[in-house]
């Protein structure tokens, strides 16, 4: 994410930064500042609660790399093999190659100045240590700003100890923070002793200014002295200042009612953020009622247990990780962590039931928007079906039921580690299996893996036939089919997706990968010379497509049109058709989408009479193949349009003059070659990797049709998986 200059969503979408909310700690804001000047990492070490984020948002804020500042939310990350995905993802840097993260972030940041930012990485060591040691030694242009209670130990860092703040800043924060609920507390003994009890630790301070409305400082004081009494002797091999924040969240939760203390505790399964539909049916029940659960969220809010905040997703409420990690033991004491984790696994479970339904809908941004926002509580949901007993089905189910994510948003890394994860296990629902096995096989297609794709075809195949599914048997066959497409077996590609498309329209099946399996079809009719078939395959999708507000596979449908006009000698219309496509694609960070789309728009440019643009085009789509995978699929027939563009631009230009645009072209990072192949010629070519050259990243909105709710939204109350339905878009 990179870092705002003021409060708010950033362009990203990602956690905002609270830069308002800073008070004090001027002295350490230089001296921070003038540390990352000087060398490449930096760690800010301190204990919980004391403000190191706050901090190292600000100096970050002052820092202007040539790539901008990057920060990485490492609190949610449970898994240290998520260490290096979760930097993929706070860089928006999308890979469907089947090559380690790491090798993609090396790739990435190579020719790129930027600073990242590594908030709460004490939880991962290890593993942030490695990664961060091999990207300091490979990429030259890099800093780092580590943020988390204990040192990297890597070579070359610079400590930065925090320490609370200081008597008069603490009185200040105290002042600030009551002032916010509309309370005037003034300067006096009672608040100073308040404070000097806090030890100054800002998460404290602003816990026991919550609670201000109930009690004037003096009598906090003399609750918080009882409290100290109570707790400091059971954790006395803690530091005291950590024993000082855990008494004074203890404290807080003490002054909770009942039922906020049972919200806050049950509130600690969710990963990250959450909504309130969410909150009201995970945490609702046994002594809770769903009715009281936004009363309650209420009051904790009011007390800074929770906070709020808005984003793509819409109002979102997170905790603290400390404060979390004082819920979840309460948590565990109650006996009620297991039966949460489920309820939890059940509400996201149906949250991807409903998200797929609403795939083939005018809703796909807010689905992508959705997916997006709740993707550390999906994986949470993953993790807790993988690793529990007898659930194997159930992570089959969750992983493939999101295969709209992992194809669609330009999630195949992510979406195949998990598939690759879930397939091997043992279910006696074989249902489920079989959908995850054409998932991955759709995945792998897509990565250029044609070997790994073709295994588990064969596998959902066979057992799609011993089960007797005939909406397996079709999936399986529709994606046999695309791979013989990409393999340029245009007989076999034909008939294998005439039929799987034969099998779909008998069981009453259409969705977007139905629609998808028409697309490929019509690629297959276009480059066998069928051009008016292809046309009218692909008129017919477009024409669905509109009708259900679908955009995803309208962009795929408008390519092969693009490609039949470009044929038909229509190049004018060609690159309408081709500007609406890569608009969707890369909107929905559909990697393969755009770069296919500026492979043919490169073709259509020189057809128009402009070589010199055309080279620019190929060399910045050269570019992004390495991180789609094999250029082309391999496929002559595929490849056969680039290699016309190349053929024709060389003549015109001369092969000196066309290497040299193609360089040029190169030098665009992925949001100025969309920009610039998208007409917006203000993206220079001398563009550095990484400028802020940005397309709008908003999804093109289909008239609305009858509102469904969709998940979260008011009304929305069936969090448990659904069963496939015909018709939906629960495909397989």
């Amino acid at each position: 994410m990179q870092v705002p200059q003021r409060p708010g969503p950033s362009a990203d979408g990602n956690l905002p930064l609270e830069l308002t909310a800073f008070v004090g700690r001027s002295a350490e804001l230089s001296g921070l500042t003038r540390a990352l000047d000087a060398g490449r990492l930096v760690t800010v070490t301190g204990v919980g609660g004391v403000g190191k984020s706050r901090l190292a948002a600000r100096a970050a804020a002052r820092v202007t790399p040539r790539d901008g500042v990057w920060r990485v939310e490492l609190a949610p990350v449970r898994d240290p093999e998520f260490v290096d995905y979760a930097v993929v993802e706070a860089l928006r840097l999308t890979d469907h190659t089947t090559r380690p993260p790491r090798e993609a972030l090396v790739e990435h940041l190579a020719d790129r100045q930027l600073l990242l930012v590594l908030d709460g990485f004490e939880h991962l060591v290890d593993a942030c240590a490695a990664l961060v040691a091999e990207l300091l030694g490979r990429v030259p242009g890099l800093r780092v700003l580590a943020v988390g209670r204990r040192p990297l130990a890597v070579a070359g860092e610079r400590l930065f100890p925090l320490a609370p703040l200081g008597e008069d800043e603490a009185v200040e924060l105290l002042v600030d923070r009551a002032a916010r609920q509309g309370l005037e507390v003034r300067d006096g003994e009672d608040v100073r002793e308040l404070c000097r009890r806090l030890d100054g630790i800002p998460l404290a301070v602003e816990l026991a200014a919550g609670r201000l409305r109930a009690l004037s400082p003096g009598r906090l004081v003399e609750r918080l002295d009882d409290r100290f009494r109570l707790l400091t002797g059971g954790y006395r091999d803690a530091l005291p200042r950590h024993r000082t924040l855990r008494t004074a969240i203890g404290w807080s939760h003490e002054q909770c009612t009942p039922g906020e203390r049972l919200l806050w505790a049950r509130l600690s399964v969710f990963a990250q953020t959450f909504d309130l539909e969410a909150a009201e049916y995970v945490c609702s029940g046994d002594g809770l009622p769903a009715d009281d659960v936004l009363g309650v969220l209420s009051e904790l809010l009011a007390q800074s247990v929770v906070s709020r905040e808005e984003g793509p997703a819409g109002v979102r409420y997170r905790m603290l990780d400390t404060v979390r990690a004082y819920g979840a033991d309460w948590l565990e004491a109650t006996g009620d962590a297991d039966r949460l984790r489920r309820r939890h696994r059940d509400w996201y479970m149906g949250l991807a039931t409903w998200c797929e339904l609403d795939w083939f809908s005018p809703r796909q941004a807010e689905v992508a928007a959705r997916a997006e926002a709740e993707l550390p509580n999906l994986r949470t949901a993953l993790e807790h079906c993988l690793t529990g007993p007898d659930e194997a089905h159930l992570g089959q189910y969750l992983a493939g039921s999101l295969w709209f994510y992992w194809v669609g948003c330009g999630r195949l890394s992510e979406g195949r580690r998990w598939l690759e994860r879930c397939v091997p296990l043992e279910s006696e629902y074989e249902q489920s299996r079989l959908k995850a096995l054409w998932v991955l096989a759709y995945v792998a297609i897509l990565q250029g893996d044609k070997v790994s794709a073709l295994a588990a075809l064969q596998e959902c195949q066979e057992g799609a036939e011993r089960a007797a599914n005939p909406t397996a048997v079709a999936y399986a066959e529709h994606r046999t089919g695309c791979l013989a497409l990409v393999t340029d077996d245009m007989a076999r590609a034909e008939t294998l997706l005439r039929s799987a498309l034969a099998r779909y329209h008998e069981i009453g099946e259409l969705n977007s990968n139905v629609l998808m399996g028409q697309v490929e079809l019509a690629m297959t009719r276009a480059f066998l010379g069928d051009l008016p078939d292809a046309v009218r395959l692909c008129e017919d999708v477009r024409r669905i497509c509109e009708d259900h507000g679908e955009r995803w596979a309208r962009s795929y449908a408008l390519y092969v049109l693009a490609y039949a006009a470009w044929r038909d000698g229509a190049p004018g219309q060609a690159r309408e058709l081709l500007v609406d496509c890569l608009g969707s694609a890369h909107a929905f960070r559909d990697l393969l989408g755009s770069v296919l789309s500026m492979e043919l728009l490169a073709l259509v440019t020189a057809a128009q009479g402009d070589p010199d643009e055309a080279a620019v085009l190929q060399g910045a789509a050269g570019r992004l193949w390495p991180s789609v995978g094999l250029p082309l699929f391999g496929s002559a027939h595929y490849n056969a349009p680039h290699e016309l563009c190349e053929a024709t631009a060389r003549e015109s230009l001369g092969d000196e003059r066309y290497e040299e645009r193609v360089r040029a072209g190169a030098r665009l990072d992925r949001e100025a070659a969309v920009a610039r192949a998208l007409g917006r010629h203000d993206a220079p070519l001398d563009a550095a990797p990484g400028s802020r050259l940005r397309p709008d990243r908003e999804i093109p909105s289909a008239p609305l049709g009858p509102a469904r709710h969709a998940p979260g939204a008011p009304g929305m109350r069936k969090p448990a998986a659904s069963p496939a339905r015909k018709g939906g878009e629960t495909a397989g």
